[in-house]
C-alpha cells in the first residue's frame, strides 16, 4: 500500500465512510461487532489519518473477522481520550485497555529505562532502530514494561527522527545551536541534549509552539516533519536542518487485567495482527516522510543536511553520553552500543 498524506486523509475518512456504509446496509460483520464478547478501546495521540491509526483501524477489521466477532477494538485517535498522561492513568487504573506511547514520554514515569531509545544521535538510520528495538534492547525494555504492570507487544511502532527548524539560520554544526532559544517538550532527555550542544532549550506546551515562534519567544523547535506540516509551522520557520536527532515510536501498551480475560486464542489473534501491522506502519512513516520534504520545499522551507557526526563529538566531549550511560545503567547501555557502535 503506497502512502502520502493525501492518501492518509483519504484513508481515514475512507474507513469511517466505509463503516458508516456497512451500518446502513446491515453488514453481518458490523452485527456481531455489536455483540462482541470482548470490546475494548486503544487511544493514541495521533490524527485519524496518521499511519498509526490507519494501521491499527486495519489490524483491528482482521481481528473482528478472525475471531468471528469476538474481539472489537474500538481507536479513539487525537486525544479524544484525553492527554498522554490522562490516557496513560486510564490504562493503568482498567478504564482504558490498550494506549499506544512512546518510551521516552509518560512511559518512562513508571519505567524511566524505556526512554533510552531517544538518546540524541544515538542511532544514524532506521536499520539501527528497528535492529536494536526487535532485537535484545527491544526485549529487554519490554520485559522492564511487562514488570511495571503493563503488557506490550512486541513490535513497536514509527513516529519518525525529530529534526529543528529555525527562523535565523539553518543548523549545519554545533556552533549554529550555541546560545539559541529552542523549544522542547517538557523531559530530562531533550533539556539534557540541547544543554549539551549549548542551546537554551525551552519547555512550551505544544499548543504555544507556533505563536511562540511567530513572536520569536523562541527562534526554533524540533519535531518529525509530520508535525512540521500538519502544523505549519512552515509558516513561522525558514529552515529544517535534517539532524535525526531523536528517535521517537510508540509502543502498543495494553491493561494487564484486561488482557487477561481474553482467552489465549483471541490473544494469539490479536498480537498477530497488531505485530504484522506495525511493520507495515513503518513502512509507510518512511514513505510519508519521503514525500513530506518535498512537500515542505514547494511551502518555501529550505532543507540542509548537517554532518552529524560533528554532533556526536561535541556530546562525548561534553559528557552527555557519559551521563546517560549513568543514568540507564551499564546493561541497557551496553545492549544500545550492540547496535549503535560506541557512543561514550
Amino acid at each position: 500500500m503506497a502512502f502520502n498524506r493525501r492518501s492518509f486523509l483519504v484513508a481515514g475518512a475512507g474507513s469511517v465512510a466505509a463503516a458508516a456504509a456497512s451500518s446502513m446496509v446491515g453488514a453481518p460483520w458490523i452485527r456481531r461487532a455489536q455483540a462482541a464478547e470482548f470490546s475494548y478501546k486503544v487511544g493514541t495521540d495521533l490524527p485519524a489519518s496518521h499511519p498509526l491509526n490507519v494501521r491499527i483501524q486495519e489490524a483491528s477489521n482482521a481481528i473482528l473477522k478472525e475471531t468471528d466477532g469476538r474481539m472489537e477494538i474500538r481507536v479513539f485517535p487525537n486525544n479524544q481520550l484525553g492527554g498522554d498522561p490522562d490516557m496513560f492513568a486510564q490504562l493503568r487504573a482498567g478504564a482504558l485497555e490498550f494506549f499506544t506511547l512512546s518510551g521516552a514520554n509518560a512511559l518512562s514515569s513508571l519505567v524511566p529505562k524505556a526512554a533510552i531509545s531517544g538518546v540524541g544521535f544515538a542511532f544514524k538510520n532506521y536499520d539501527q532502530v528497528f535492529g536494536a528495538l526487535d532485537g535484545e534492547l527491544g526485549a529487554h525494555l519490554r520485559g522492564l514494561i511487562t514488570k511495571g504492570g503493563l503488557v506490550v507487544q512486541d513490535k513497536v511502532w514509527d513516529n519518525g527522527f525529530r529534526q529543528i527548524t529555525s527562523s535565523g539560520k539553518p543548523i549545519k554544526s554545533p556552533a549554529d545551536l550555541q546560545g539559541m532559544k529552542i523549544r522542547v517538550p517538557p523531559g530530562r532527555l531533550w533539556i539534557s541534549l540541547f544543554r549539551a550542544l549549548s542551546a537554551a532549550p525551552t519547555s512550551i506546551s505544544f499548543n504555544e509552539v507556533y505563536s511562540a515562534l511567530q513572536t520569536r519567544v523562541v527562534e526554533g523547535q524540533e519535531n518529525a516533519l509530520a508535525v512540521v506540516d500538519t502544523a505549519k509551522l512552515y509558516e513561522v520557520q525558514k529552515y529544517c536542518s535534517m539532524t535525526s536527532h531523536m528517535w521517537d515510536g510508540f509502543w502498543f501498551l495494553g491493561n494487564r487485567a484486561a488482557w487477561e480475560k481474553l482467552p489465549a486464542s483471541v490473544r494469539d489473534v490479536v498480537s498477530r495482527n497488531l505485530n504484522a501491522s506495525a511493520l507495515q506502519q513503518r513502512k509507510d512513516v518512511a514513505q510519508l516522510n519521503s514525500s513530506l520534504q518535498k512537500a515542505l520545499e514547494g511551502k518555501g522551507l529550505a532543507f540542509n543536511q548537517p554532518d552529524m557526526d560533528l554532533f556526536r563529538d561535541m556530546l562525548r566531549k561534553s559528557g552527555f553520553y557519559a551521563e546517560q550511560k549513568q543514568f540507564f545503567g551499564e546493561d541497557e547501555w551496553g545492549l544500545l552500543e550492540k547496535v549503535t557502535g560506541k557512543l561514550a
